[in-house]
């Protein structure tokens, strides 16, 4: 009678253990996910937080572990060190599949993953850092102290996964000489056998399939994950040449809507573009609130220049001013190098630049034509007989001459004869003191010319 129990016993915790285990078996299929990653193109800020949403959604759901396939000639330094700190607090396993290239800022974050995989017939390194220069200029060298930096965090990234240091710093720095390897003066570029040679990467795979067979997690379900609409909305807007361009449509607005009375469509168009160029790189945390308000406080003070002070003082100055500093603040972001803040600072300088050219001959020819006399004149104020006739005083000012007293924008005064007249320009700025004389009375509008050449005219 006492074997009974005892042989009940073992039996029950022979089921239990093969319970245990079956639910383990279960647990460990169920997790066999695996999300996969594209990383193309340009390394921007916008992409910093595609991969951390991807990371966070895999660890979530308890994800067997996720790959980045990359193919990418580089991008910005401070987005690839984004996603390099990413991938090292990441608390699942992380693959780079490199597929074909990881050149400079690709190469940063493909040694920052735990496992490094290589295409047939990739390439990863040449990761110098360079400072692009104004439109149509070539790449610029950077400072050794940055060249120094950017070696470090490759050395660092290497070290944390036991690749070799001295191999990721050849990758950054022309100076690094490896006997066999490379010499003096010259970048380091490795192709899938040499980097399977140096212990870069591990193994070569012909897919992702196949990296993860080699890996270990063989048969996991693929679940591809590409950036949704508002990070490629965010990719876009900090587009470097989309930035610049929403920089130059913006002070072009805004230049337009100072040289014209009132808030229209120009107005409208400058503040809209600043606004997503602003919106963009808040997202990206390189804006913050000090950016926001000096923006702002720069935006009041040119409509306050606008509505309140009549010429162009100290107000629309110190205006754009802080526009300007707000503009190239959130380029930079923080921890910016000097020589990357005068880039960037040129590059602002370059927009604004453009959009005085651009607004110099929209006011001065738009004006001139058909299109332009009735944009400015017709819906503004409206012209001909159907507006009303002309008071008998104010035809009497016709073909007379005077000087203006304030700036026509294109509405103004002007000293006729010694009389204070409400004056309209063609829709050209004249300034104070500026000889003009009456060409037309159109209801009760008297629209004035400048007189070029007064000596001639007169």
């Amino acid at each position: 009678m006492g074997v009974c129990p005892r042989w009940f016993g073992n039996l029950l915790l022979l089921a239990l253990g093969l319970l245990c285990a079956g639910a383990a078996s279960f647990a460990q299929e169920q997790r066999r996910v695996v999300y996969v990653a594209p990383i193309e193109g340009i390394i921007d800020l916008g992409l910093a937080p595609y991969v951390q949403r991807v990371l966070d959604e895999a660890a979530a759901v308890g994800a067997a572990a996720v790959v980045l396939e990359i193919n990418t000639f580089g991008g910005r330094v401070d987005a690839a060190v984004q996603i390099r700190d990413a991938l090292l607090n990441a608390k699942l396993p992380t693959v780079a599949y490199v597929n074909r290239r990881a050149i400079s800022a690709g190469a940063l974050i493909s040694l920052a993953a735990q496992h490094l995989v290589m295409a047939p017939g990739a390439t990863i390194g040449a990761a110098t850092p360079v400072q692009v220069g104004q439109p149509g200029g070539g790449a610029q060298a950077v400072s050794e102290k940055t060249v120094s930096y950017v070696r470090k965090e490759f050395r660092a990234t290497a070290e944390s996964h036991k690749r070799p240091p001295l191999i990721a710093e050849a990758m950054v720095d022309a100076d690094v000489t490896i006997r066999g390897v490379i010499e003096k003066g010259k970048l380091l570029t490795l192709t899938t056998d040499e980097a399977l040679k140096h212990k870069v990467a591990e193994f070569r795979a012909d897919s992702v399939t196949a990296a993860l067979e080699r890996i270990g997690i063989a048969g996991a379900e693929l679940r591809a994950v590409s950036p949704n609409w508002a990070e490629n909305v965010v990719r876009f807007l900090t587009h470097p040449v989309l930035g610049s361009l929403l920089v130059t449509i913006g002070m072009l607005g805004i230049i337009i809507e100072l040289r014209t009375p009132g808030f229209g469509v120009a107005g409208a168009i400058g503040v809209g573009s600043l606004a997503a160029f602003f919106w963009g790189h808040w997202l990206v945390q390189l804006a913050g609130w000090g950016e926001l308000l000096l923006a702002l406080g720069g935006v009041a003070l040119l409509l306050l220049e606008v509505f309140v002070i009549p010429g162009f003082g100290f107000a629309g100055i110190f205006g754009i001013l802080a526009l300007l500093a707000a503009l190239v603040m959130s380029v930079v972001g923080a921890g910016a190098t000097p020589e990357f803040f005068m880039l960037a600072a040129g590059r602002i300088l370059f927009s604004l630049l453009a959009a005085v050219l651009a607004s110099f001959f929209l006011l001065r020819f738009t004006p001139r034509t058909r299109f332009g006399r009735r944009l400015i004149l017709e819906t503004g104020l409206g012209a001909g007989q159907e507006y009303g006739s002309a008071p008998e005083g104010d035809v009497g000012w016709l073909g007379k001459r005077g000087r203006t007293t304030s700036p026509l924008r294109p509405a103004g005064i002007a000293d006729i004869e010694g009389t204070r007249v409400d004056v309209v320009s063609e829709g050209e700025l004249i300034e104070p003191g500026t000889p003009v004389e009456v060409t037309r009375v159109d209801g009760n509008r008297i629209v004035v010319r400048q007189i070029r050449n007064i000596n001639q005219e007169e």
